[in-house]
């Protein structure tokens, strides 16, 4: 057994950077931003009015000041006269400010009474204008890589980029394996189960920016497997679950080697999750995952999904751990690095009383992962402890 450093350390030398495309801004939230990108305009493009109001000259701003209304400027619509002395233009936020004004004096801060406007005496010394290209300037950039988030999204509208170069999501062929397993909304048999993990690694990848390919399931054959691997074979990433272990009928690894894979690793000292391995098989970085539920989803969170960030060109770094305190008094913890379901609440982080790797409705009481190194000693309540949100 390798520890999980180690096994991350192959998984991300497996990890082969996909090419980039280009797609509208429509689609491209969530997507990573495949290069900089440049502005090609100025925001604002004119010096702007963030108030409603009335734009006159600073020098002539004095308490019960009088000026004559000679125009109006809205948004998309500039006053196009000339503003003399003793003069104003009613102004909405957002509109440009008149090339002879440096002040906009808010609405609330006058009196009118037809054509002409009277300053008050309380004004503030704010001009209530937004300069050319405060947000932004023609040739300003947005740097990648990056995933795109909605105010990403805003932004490149605003620098008027229509299109945008991201990196290709990496296709994701999902093999579940063995004679036991049934699909969603069929009728298993007397010794069967329902196939969950692959929905729910489909799942967790998906969020992460790949494109899950569920394979059929392939049954405890040689003859079936080659067949699932024949059909995966054109995925950036193949992931099997189940098989992955010694028994009479975990067929992956030795069908696998069969078919040309080489291996980089196999068995990691954690728990849940130890039977996994890793390698390449004709070329494609695959990654064989225990077939427990809890087993598929802690690997896929510690492995698979650093692995899908690192070819989306995100770096390659491990989950990223948080730091906080224990609810209640853990045991020791023995040679291996156990992710213990846990819940985070107001009194800190407490582990779950039963940790089985068969058990998903424990997992999906979860929202976070305890870390416990090797050999960790026993723990007290109100001692710091790593975690994985999930």
């Amino acid at each position: 057994m390798i520890p999980v450093a180690e096994a991350l350390a192959h998984l991300f030398a497996l990890a082969d950077p996909m090419g980039t495309e280009t797609v509208p801004l429509r689609v491209a939230a969530g997507r990573v931003l495949a290069q900089d990108v440049q502005a090609s305009r100025t925001q604002p493009p004119f010096h702007a009015s963030s108030m409603d109001g009335y734009a006159l000259r600073r020098a002539e701003v004095e308490p019960d000041a009088m000026f004559k209304v000679v125009g109006e400027a809205a948004a998309g619509h500039a006053f196009d006269g000339k503003v003399g002395p003793g003069q104003c233009v009613r102004i909405f936020t957002g509109a440009p400010v008149p090339d002879e004004t440096d002040f906009v004096v808010i609405q609330e801060d006058v009196t009118r009474r037809g054509d002409l406007i009277t300053l008050n005496r309380d004004m503030g010394n704010k001009d209530n204008i937004r300069p050319a290209g405060v947000d932004f300037k023609a040739g300003d950039s947005m740097t990648a890589p990056r995933r795109l988030g909605p105010s990403d999204v805003a932004l490149l509208a605003a620098m008027n980029i229509a299109q945008v170069p991201v990196i290709r999501r990496p296709s994701v062929a999902i093999m579940a394996t063995g004679d036991e397993l049934v699909m969603p909304g069929e009728t298993p048999g007397p010794d069967q189960i329902i196939a969950s993990n692959t929905f729910g690694l489909a799942a967790q990848l998906e969020a992460e920016g790949a494109d899950a390919r569920l394979i059929p399931i392939a049954r405890d054959t040689a003859a079936s497997l080659k067949t699932a691997f024949q059909l995966a074979a054109t995925a950036d990433l193949i992931v099997t679950i189940g098989g992955a272990s010694v028994g009479d009928h975990d067929l992956v690894a030795p069908v696998a080697e069969e078919l040309g894979m080489q291996q980089s690793f196999y068995k990691v000292a954690m728990r849940p999750g130890k039977p996994l391995m890793a390698g390449r098989l004709n070329g494609t970085p695959m990654i064989g995952l225990p077939g427990n539920p809890v087993s598929a989803l802690v690997c896929g969170t510690v492995f698979v999904t650093p692995v899908i960030r690192a070819m989306l060109g995100l770096g390659a770094h491990p989950a990223a751990q948080r730091q906080t305190t224990l609810a209640a008094a853990l045991p020791a913890n023995g040679p291996r690095e156990h992710y213990m379901r846990a819940t985070l609440n107001a009194d800190g982080l407490r582990a779950f009383d039963q940790q089985d790797s068969s058990l998903l409705s424990i997992l999906a009481r979860a929202d976070a992962l305890l870390v416990r190194p090797p050999h960790d000693p026993a723990r007290v309540a109100g001692e710091r402890v790593s975690y994985l949100p999930l």
